[in-house]
């Protein structure tokens, strides 16, 4: 549905349902007024006084935008126009802010404005045809500047930008490109990889947590694949009942989810405690294994942006298949997400690290307003940006959680931390 056009069934829907009709208030007249609009759309309001999902014009390349354009969809969320913004730098798909709950703890604290900014070749986002030329980091900083710069005379106070995990990546990517843009960053669990399998992952889950926790997870790996025999029909059975298709054969999916299952584990924050024991029936065992890693991760997936960007400049991490030698059914892991992720039409594209310098770079020579925050047992934090870049500033502010995991946030920290963390941010934005 388009949403400049209204029938008269739609209107009497609006009314029967209680709603307010779009165009009746200031804010929906300042948005679908602003250069690039294509429309707006009224969304229940949730916790905020009104909120619109909007479609808006973007140019495939900002730098040359002859090459053509699409649709990117962002969420605004009023709170107030004498209010501080909430960029939301988020690295996938927007569905979850149209959610009527959502809301950004950022946002929710500061009594903010919320704009969440779906990414790029993500979800309504996705240009046709999908070529991957167009989609870097580059270009997606150059869409929330777009969207920023729109909505300047809409929203005049602070604003601030932040993101979770890609999203927090995005964060400090867009403070790279558009230092100006924004007042303050909080990124939270943000990677910096130099590789597609970057190499520092492995050696981190070598030494998180405790020899015991350690040996558990190893423990349970092993005894998966010694039962391969019995467990890999079952784990078949499972895939197939889910619709899962796989550009590689079934034993070697099986051997990717047991690989992945320490990361997923320390990722988020699951206890060790619930590992099922050596001599549990095959059933639990490989119910626990599907709970943790699902096996739709090595999937063949219709939105493989993710693993594009990961593959041309974002990186990724690999896996240590020496303590499993004869055990696996494959000879190594290297290479995997080439091989497995990848469609046959973004195979071509080769990882360059020049993006991880180069946001390497920026943070150790300059001071923004930035909070960093990562989880200490979280894998991803193996490539936090690198703490060099934040010594000796008197800005930028490197969190890392104790025990914490990719769940890692303000409101996860302890009460000194978080009183510290929003005395900071309240003292950047209102000088208090």
């Amino acid at each position: 549905m388009r949403y400049l056009k209204f029938t008269f069934a739609f209107l009497v829907l609006l009314v029967t349902a209680g709603l307010t009709v779009a165009g009746a208030t200031e804010l929906y007249d300042k948005l679908i007024a602003l250069k690039g609009v294509v429309s707006v759309e009224e969304l229940d309001k949730g916790f905020f006084e009104e909120r619109y999902v909007v479609m808006f014009d973007q140019p495939l390349d900002h730098k040359n935008p002859s090459k053509g354009h699409f649709e990117q969809r962002f969420v605004v969320a009023h709170a107030g126009f004498d209010r501080p913004t909430v960029l939301v730098t988020e690295g996938y798909g927007g569905a979850r802010a149209l959610n009527p709950r959502y809301r950004e703890e950022l946002s929710a604290r500061l009594g903010a404005n919320q704009v969440f900014v779906e990414y790029r070749y993500f979800g309504e986002s996705t240009p046709k045809p999908r070529n991957w030329d167009y989609l870097n980091a580059e270009n997606a900083a150059g869409d929330l500047h777009a969207v920023r710069q729109a909505l300047d005379e809409v929203y005049p106070e602070k604003w601030i930008g932040t993101g979770v995990s890609k999203g927090g990546e995005n964060a400090l990517i867009y403070r790279m490109y558009y230092p100006q843009d924004v007042d303050v960053t909080v990124a939270y669990v943000g990677p910096i990889c130099f590789g597609v399998e970057d190499g520092r992952h492995e050696p981190f889950l070598e030494r998180v947590g405790t020899a015991g926790e350690r040996a558990a997870i190893r423990e349970y790996q092993t005894e998966l694949l010694k039962r391969r025999k019995e467990l890999v029909p079952m784990f078949d059975e499972y895939c197939k009942s889910k619709g899962y298709k796989f550009r590689t054969n079934i034993d070697e999916v099986f051997d990717l989810c047991v690989l992945e299952y320490p990361f997923s584990i320390w990722q988020w924050g699951t206890a060790v405690s619930v590992i099922p024991a050596s001599d549990s029936p095959h059933q639990e065992l490989l119910d626990h294994l599907t709970a943790t890693v699902s096996p739709d991760y090595f999937a063949i997936n219709d939105e493989p942006s993710f693993f594009v960007q990961a593959q041309r400049e974002l990186g990724y991490y690999g896996y240590d298949t020496a303590p499993f030698e004869g055990l696996l059914s494959i000879k190594g892991a290297k290479g995997y997400l080439p091989r497995i992720l990848l469609p046959d039409d973004a195979k071509r594209i080769r990882f360059s690290d020049a993006l991880s310098r180069k946001i390497t770079a920026f943070y150790k020579a300059n001071d923004p307003k930035v909070i960093c925050i990562y989880g200490q047992n979280d894998p991803w934090s193996a490539a936090m940006l690198d703490p060099a870049a934040f010594e000796g500033k008197q800005n930028m502010k490197l969190i890392v959680e104790p025990g914490g995991s990719h769940r890692a946030r303000i409101k996860t920290q302890g009460d000194g931390v978080q009183g510290q963390i929003w005395k900071t941010i309240e003292g950047w934005l209102f000088g208090i």
